[in-house]
């Protein structure tokens, strides 16, 4: 199947169960080979304002993920970015963790990370 990175926006999305079923489906196959996240998706995730349900399922699908922290190649490979592409650092070092681990992104944000050299996306609502 491949190894994947998931992006915030479609932690958003499943979790809302607001992707088409061929996404749900995508994202329930990754979630069993246990989902790898960027620390910044984790940080993004947790900083939303809800209610007390909704911030329980997000630490409850926190805790069953992989969280890949900022180490020296993904602030190299987000230099690298950055110097090449106008993007936000957040959605820099979200790239810059997926070419590192060499991991296809799920996002739905194409356009942000359209254009980076050697990055893998997926998205959930194509599939």
């Amino acid at each position: 199947m491949g190894q994947y990175l998931i992006d915030t926006n479609s932690i958003s999305d499943y979790l809302s169960a607001s992707l088409p079923e061929g996404g749900l489906s995508l994202i329930d196959s990754v979630i069993n080979t246990i989902p790898k996240i960027s620390i910044i998706t984790q940080i993004e995730l947790l900083c939303w304002n809800t209610d007390d349900e909704t911030l329980q399922k997000v630490k409850d699908f926190i805790s069953d993920c992989i969280i890949l922290n900022i180490s020296t190649d993904v602030i190299s490979a987000c230099v690298r970015i950055r110097r090449g592409k106008k993007i936000k650092t957040p959605d820099a070092i979200i790239a810059a963790t997926a070419l590192v681990y060499n991991f296809k992104l799920i996002t739905n944000n194409e356009k942000d990370f359209a254009n980076i050299k050697g990055l893998k996306i997926l998205n959930p609502y194509k599939e």
